[in-house]
C-alpha cells in the first residue's frame, strides 16, 4: 500500500509540474447534483436536526431530509409571519498537494444559500458571504497545510443577516432552499498568474480584454492563440503583447476572417492566452469566446453583428424537482435543447444561471438576458455592489449574455446602475425589468392594445421581459400569435419573454401519501413544461408561432398545384439552409372502426428552398403526383442546418365529407328501416338497432342495439341559441326512415335520417330564417356568442380512450389553434390536470376541445360508438377538464364549458393569458352572428354509428 502511495505521489507531483503553467483545479464536492460527494453535516432546525449526519454535495438541505420548506409568497398569500431560518454546519477533511507549496490555493463556491462563512484548519478565512446565487472565493494559502490533512468548515445561514438581502431573495415568487447548492472546488495557480480576463470580441476579428494580473512583475509578455471549438476551419496564427508590469492591463488583437456568434451559427472559438516571462510560459489560461458586435440603439433596436434583433424568449429557473436549484450539465443542455425546439432564441433569468446552463446557451445558441436577483426588492448599495462584480466577473465572456438585468419589478437600486460597465469591458445595456428606463421600455404583462406612450405610441425600443403568462398552461400559448403579430407591427420591437419555463414542483422529501410534488398551487406552476419537462399543449403552439419558416394560409382543393408561399424568418440565416421533405399519408378505410390502424405513404420527396435572405416571402414547390389525391393529409416537415425539426405543417387534401365518405361503413340489409311514433315518443329502427327522440324536447332519449343501450342521451341541446320544438314529421324515403323536427328559435331544423344498415345520420339547419325566430338569442346581434353548436349527455366513467381523426393530439381553445395538427390520433383516457398534481401526468390531455373534427371512435366497453362529420372546421368537446383546486391568486383556470359532456361546436371560448379576455387580441374575443333573411343558414352534419 505504501510503495502505491509513493507511487502515485510522484505521479501527481510530476502530473502537476508538467502542467504548472496552468490552473490546476481539485473538486471538494461532486460536479453537480447527480454527480454528489459525501460531507459530514448538521442542520439546526426542522427536519432530522440537532446532531450530526452526513449530505450530499451540491444539493439544498431540504431535498436531502433536513430543515424545512418555504416558499417565497410566505407573507403574502401563504400568510406566514416569516420563513424557515435553520442553519447548516458542513464539515470536510481534504488534501493538498505537497508539490502545490509555494502556489497560491483559492477555494471557489459556485452558490450557497444564503450566508456562508468558510474556516480552514480551525480559522475564518475571509469576510461571511451574503447573497444565494453568486460565485465567491476565497485565498487560503495561509491556511492549509500542504501534502497533509486539512479540515474545511462551512457554516451556512438560510436566512441572511442582511435585510436588504431577505428582501432581494426570499421575498420571492419562488421556493426558498437552502444549502452549497453548487459546486466547491479548489484551484492551484502560480504566485504570479492571470487571476481573471474581462474579453469584448468583435465581429470584425478584433479583441480587447482587461486583464487582472497576480504578483505582477517585469518583462511579462501576453501571448494570445485562438482555434475554432470545433477544431475545424482556419488555423491563426499566435499574436503576442508586452505588459507594463501592472495589475491592470487592457491588451487588444484583431485576426481575419474569423466566423460570427449569433444563434443560428454559434461559432465558438477557443482563447488561450499564455502569461510569459522571459520567454517562458508561467501560467496559461483558455475562455471559451464567440466574436459578435452588440450595438444598442435606442428610438431605433437592438443589433448583433449589424442585425437588428427580435428576441423570441422565455424566463427560466434554474431548477429540478429532486434538487431544488441544484442541477446539471445534462439538465442544462436538456432545457436548452427544449428551448431552441420551441424555435427560441433567447431566455431570461431572476439571478444568474449555473455556468454549464450558459456554456450550453453559447454553444447550442441563445441569446440570454443575465439578472441581478431583486424580486420587487432591491440590495442595498455595498451589497449589490460586491454581487454585480462576482455576477459579472463570472459571465462576461460568455457571448451568449448580451444584457444584464438589474433586479425584478422594481427590485432595483439606481445607485447600482453604472456598477456593471466596470466591469464589462463590452458595455452591456443593463434593464430593469418591467419598467421604462433608459431608453428600453420592458413593460410586464401588456395587453394586446398596450399604448398611450408606450408600445402602441413610445418612442423607446420595446420588449416585454415577461408576458403570456402560463399558469396551468393557460396563457402561453392562447392568445400568443395575436400579440406577436400585432407587436411585430412596430419597428421598435424587439421581443418578448414568456413565463414561464417550467412548472417548479418540488418533491417533498417530508411527505408521505400518494402525493409528492408540492408547488404551492397555482404559485409555481407557470410553465410551459411539467416538472421534469414533461410537454404542455402550449409548447406546441409556441412551436409553430416562432417557427423561423411561415407558410402563409393555404387550403387544397382540385386545382392544387403544388405551390405555398414561405417567409423567412430567420434574423441571420438564409431560407436554403432549410430542408424540407412532404410526405402524403393515407388512412385505410377501416382506420376508426380498427384503431391502431396503420397509415401508408403515397407519395414523399425532398422540397427544393428557394434563396431567401431573412424577412423575404418567396413560392415553394412540390409536385403533385397522381397519386396526391388518394392521399387524406400532406405533411411539410422543416428542418435547420443542424438537423433540429422545426415543425411538421399539415393540410387536408379533401373536404369534411369526403372522409365520412371514406371512413363511415355502409353494411347491407334487406329490409328497410322504419319510423313510429307513440305519444311524445319518436321511433327509428334498423335491424337489432332503434333510436328513441322525444318529440317536445327533439332530445335523444334512448339508444338500443339488442340488448346493448348507449347512453348518448339528453340531446341535441342547443348551445349558444335557444330553440322550441315546432313540429315533428315521419317519412320514408326509400329504406330510410325519415324524422324531420322543425324549431322556433336558432336551430330551424333537424333531420335525423336512420339507414337500413344502422347508420344514423342528422342534418341540423340553424339561424336560417330571422324573422321567425322567436326567443332565440341573436339572430341579428353581432357579438358575445363564445359558444355556438349543440351537446349530448354521455356518462365518462367506463371511458377508455379515443381514435380521434382531426387536428390533435392536444386539446385546444379559440385562440390557441397552433399547434396542432391532422393526423388519426390514438388517445387514452386520463384526468391529467396541468399544473395540480404531477405524480401520474399523462400527455396530451383527454378532455377538452379539439379542433376540425372529422371522425372518432370513442371507446367505453358496451358503450362504445362512432361518429363522423361532413361539416368543416367543426369543434369536438370531449368532457369537460377537472377545474384545478389548489390556485392562489383568485384564478379561474379556465373557461366555463357548456352543459352536457360530448358537443359539436361551430365556436369555442378563448382561454385567459393573465390579462381578462378583454384586454387579449382578436382570436380571444367572442364571435359575431348576423343572420339576413335569405341566408340559407348554418348546417352541421354529423353520422353516428351506433353499431357494435
Amino acid at each position: 500500500m505504501k510503495k502505491n502511495l509513493l507511487v502515485f505521489s510522484l505521479y501527481c507531483f510530476s502530473f502537476i509540474s508538467c502542467i504548472a503553467q496552468q490552473t490546476d483545479k481539485i473538486w471538494l464536492s461532486g460536479t453537480d447534483f447527480e454527480h454528489p460527494k459525501t460531507w459530514d453535516f448538521k442542520v439546526s432546525g426542522g427536519n432530522n436536526s440537532g446532531s450530526w449526519s452526513t449530505i450530499e454535495v451540491p444539493s439544498q438541505w431540504e431535498l436531502q431530509g433536513f430543515g424545512e420548506y418555504t416558499y417565497g409568497r410566505w407573507y403574502k398569500e401563504l400568510e406566514q409571519e416569516e420563513p424557515s431560518k435553520e442553519e447548516g454546519f458542513y464539515k470536510l477533511n481534504f488534501e493538498v498537494p505537497a508539490s502545490a507549496k509555494g502556489e497560491v490555493v483559492t477555494i471557489h463556491f459556485g452558490g450557497v444559500m444564503t450566508d456562508t462563512e468558510v474556516s480552514v484548519n480551525g480559522k475564518v478565512v475571509g469576510p461571511k458571504h451574503h447573497g444565494g446565487f453568486y460565485e465567491f472565493e476565497y485565498d487560503i494559502t495561509d491556511f492549509v497545510k500542504f501534502g497533509a490533512e486539512n479540515l474545511l468548515e462551512v457554516h451556512v445561514w438560510k436566512h441572511s443577516e442582511i435585510g436588504s438581502v431577505n428582501n432581494a431573495e426570499r421575498k420571492a415568487d419562488w421556493w426558498l432552499f437552502g444549502g452549497i447548492y453548487r459546486p466547491v472546488w479548489l484551484e492551484i495557480k502560480p504566485k504570479t498568474h492571470i487571476n481573471h480576463v474581462a474579453v469584448d470580441p468583435q465581429m470584425d476579428g478584433s479583441l480587447k480584454a482587461h486583464l487582472n494580473i497576480a504578483n505582477p512583475s517585469r518583462n511579462l509578455t501576453v501571448r494570445a492563440s485562438i482555434k475554432p471549438l470545433s477544431g475545424e476551419g482556419e488555423t491563426f496564427e499566435a499574436q503576442s503583447l508586452e505588459l507594463r508590469g501592472k495589475a491592470e492591463e487592457e491588451i487588444q488583437f484583431k485576426w481575419d476572417e474569423v466566423k460570427t456568434w449569433d444563434p443560428e451559427n454559434p461559432n465558438l472559438y477557443i482563447l488561450t492566452l499564455q502569461l510569459q516571462q522571459n520567454g517562458k510560459t508561467i501560467h496559461e489560461i483558455t475562455e471559451r469566446i464567440g466574436f459578435r458586435t452588440l450595438d444598442f440603439r435606442k428610438r431605433d433596436g437592438i443589433y448583433v453583428n449589424g442585425t437588428k434583433i427580435k428576441m423570441k424568449g422565455i424566463n427560466r429557473h434554474s431548477f429540478w424537482p429532486e434538487g431544488g436549484r441544484s442541477t446539471s450539465k445534462r439538465i442544462s443542455v436538456m432545457d436548452v435543447n427544449l428551448i431552441k425546439d420551441m424555435n427560441m432564441n433567447a431566455v431570461r433569468f431572476h439571478y444568474p444561471p449555473d455556468d454549464h446552463f450558459l456554456e450550453v446557451a453559447d454553444s447550442l445558441g441563445l441569446f440570454v438576458l443575465d439578472e441581478l436577483a431583486g424580486w420587487q426588492n432591491p440590495y442595498n448599495t455595498e451589497t449589490g455592489k460586491k454581487l454585480i462584480k462576482e455576477m459579472v466577473d463570472r459571465d462576461v465572456n460568455h457571448p451568449s449574455v448580451i444584457i444584464w438585468d438589474q433586479g425584478n419589478e422594481g427590485g432595483w437600486n439606481y445607485e447600482l446602475d453604472d456598477e456593471f460597465a466596470k466591469h464589462d469591458p463590452q458595455n452591456r445595456i443593463v434593464i430593469h425589468p418591467w419598467s421604462d428606463f433608459n431608453g428600453w421600455d420592458t413593460h410586464h404583462y401588456p395587453t394586446y392594445l398596450t399604448g398611450v406612450h408606450r408600445f402602441g405610441n413610445g418612442e423607446n425600443v420595446f420588449f416585454p421581459t415577461e408576458f403570456m403568462h402560463g399558469t396551468y398552461d393557460n396563457g402561453i400559448g392562447a392568445g400568443l400569435k395575436d400579440f406577436w403579430e400585432h407587436y411585430s407591427e412596430s419597428p421598435l420591437f424587439a421581443g418578448g419573454f414568456i413565463w414561464a419555463f417550467v412548472d417548479e414542483a418540488v418533491l417533498r422529501s417530508d411527505w408521505t401519501g400518494d402525493e409528492k410534488f408540492d408547488s404551492k398551487g397555482s404559485l409555481a406552476a407557470d410553465g410551459v413544461l411539467g416538472p421534469h419537462r414533461e410537454k404542455e399543449g402550449s409548447f406546441y403552439t409556441v412551436k409553430e408561432v416562432w417557427a423561423p419558416v411561415q407558410f402563409k394560409p393555404k387550403a387544397i382543393s382540385e386545382t392544387f398545384d403544388g405551390s405555398f408561399l414561405v417567409t423567412n424568418d430567420y434574423l441571420f440565416s438564409n431560407l436554403n439552409t432549410v430542408r424540407m421533405n412532404y410526405r402524403v399519408i393515407q388512412a385505410d378505410a377501416k382506420a376508426l372502426y380498427q384503431p391502431g390502424t396503420e397509415t401508408h405513404i403515397v407519395d414523399s420527396g425532398s422540397i427544393e428552398v428557394p434563396d431567401a435572405l431573412p424577412g423575404e416571402t418567396r413560392k415553394l414547390q412540390i409536385p403533385v403526383s397522381p397519386d396526391f389525391f388518394y392521399g387524406d393529409w400532406l405533411e411539410i416537415t422543416a428542418t435547420d442546418p443542424h438537423g433540429r425539426e422545426i415543425y411538421t405543417w399539415t393540410w387536408p387534401i379533401h373536404k369534411a365529407d369526403y372522409y365520412a365518405e371514406k371512413f363511415v361503413y355502409a353494411g347491407e340489409s334487406t329490409r328497410a328501416a322504419t319510423g313510429s311514433r307513440q305519444g311524445s315518443v319518436v321511433t327509428l329502427r334498423a335491424g337489432a338497432l332503434s333510436l328513441q327522440l322525444d318529440a317536445q324536447t327533439g332530445y335523444i332519449t334512448d339508444i338500443k342495439d339488442g340488448k346493448r343501450s348507449i347512453p348518448f342521451v339528453n340531446g341535441p341541446q342547443p348551445i349558444g341559441m335557444k330553440a322550441e320544438v315546432d313540429k315533428v314529421t315521419l317519412s320514408q324515403e326509400g329504406q330510410q326512415a325519415v324524422c324531420r323536427i322543425d324549431y322556433n328559435g336558432g336551430i330551424d331544423h333537424i333531420t335525423w335520417t336512420m339507414y337500413a344498415d344502422g347508420r344514423v345520420h342528422m342534418e341540423l339547419i340553424a339561424l336560417k330564417n330571422a324573422g321567425r325566430s322567436s326567443g332565440f338569442d341573436g339572430a341579428f346581434y353581432e357579438g358575445d356568442i363564445d359558444k355556438f353548436g349543440i351537446t349530448f349527455d354521455f356518462p365518462e366513467e367506463g371511458v377508455e380512450g379515443i381514435t380521434l381523426f382531426g387536428r390533435g393530439p392536444y386539446h385546444t381553445w379559440r385562440n390557441r389553434l397552433q399547434g396542432i395538427e391532422y393526423g388519426i390520433w390514438e388517445k387514452e383516457y386520463n384526468t391529467t390536470i396541468t399544473g395540480e398534481r404531477f405524480e401520474n401526468l399523462v400527455y396530451p390531455e383527454f378532455k377538452g376541445y379539439y379542433a376540425n373534427f372529422l371522425a372518432g371512435n370513442l371507446q367505453a366497453g358496451t358503450n362504445s360508438f362512432k361518429v363522423f362529420s361532413e361539416s368543416d372546421k367543426l369543434f369536438l368537446r370531449l368532457f369537460t377538464p377537472d377545474e384545478a383546486k389548489n390556485g392562489f391568486r383568485g384564478s379561474h383556470f379556465q373557461p366555463d364549458f357548456p352543459n352536457g359532456n360530448i358537443s359539436f361546436m361551430y365556436e369555442i371560448p378563448g382561454q385567459r393569458a393573465f390579462k381578462p379576455l378583454e384586454q387579449q387580441g382578436p382570436s380571444s374575443q367572442p364571435s359575431n352572428i348576423r343572420i339576413k333573411s335569405g341566408d340559407e343558414g348554418i348546417s352541421m352534419n354529423l353520422w353516428f354509428d351506433f353499431r357494435e
